[in-house]
């Protein structure tokens, strides 16, 4: 659950930091912005992987880049549902979605990092194994 509050909190971050670096993206409050990160992230888990298998040929020809249109159009589609947050245009989406996924990508990295040995992940590569009843290991 706490994972999950601070994915979200860092997805609201980067869709503040997008704001705030091109114009055609308005975000009326701090509310909108943590109401658009809960309906973009909703959109990903649901409709960008039914998107992406959709689109596999555009995305093997333009070696992955096409994911980025994806990402901007289900940031236009997340605009068209939160009054308060607003994307003008497809380049604004598309500079928008970038934005936010670079933010997104470096918070996350930098969150996982500071979790160490209380989360889930261990970034040191090393797997603990303990055995268990009836020598099953875990």
């Amino acid at each position: 659950m706490r994972g999950l509050l601070l994915r979200w909190l860092t997805l609201t971050v980067a869709i503040l930091a997008a704001a705030y670096l091109l114009n055609g993206i308005e975000v009326r409050d701090f509310l909108s912005a943590f109401l658009a990160a809960a309906v973009l992230g909703i959109l990903n888990a649901f409709f960008r992987p039914i998107l992406i298998l959709l689109t596999l040929p555009l995305n093997l020809l333009s070696l992955g880049l096409f994911t980025f249109v994806i990402n901007a159009f289900l940031l236009k589609l997340a605009s068209g549902v939160i009054p308060g947050f607003e994307v003008h245009g497809f380049w604004t989406a598309l500079f928008g979605a970038l934005i936010i996924t670079l933010v997104s990508s470096l918070l996350n990295a930098l969150t996982r990092k500071e979790q160490g040995d209380s989360g889930q992940r261990r970034d040191d590569g090393i797997i603990d194994l303990k055995r268990r009843d009836r020598n099953r290991w875990s």
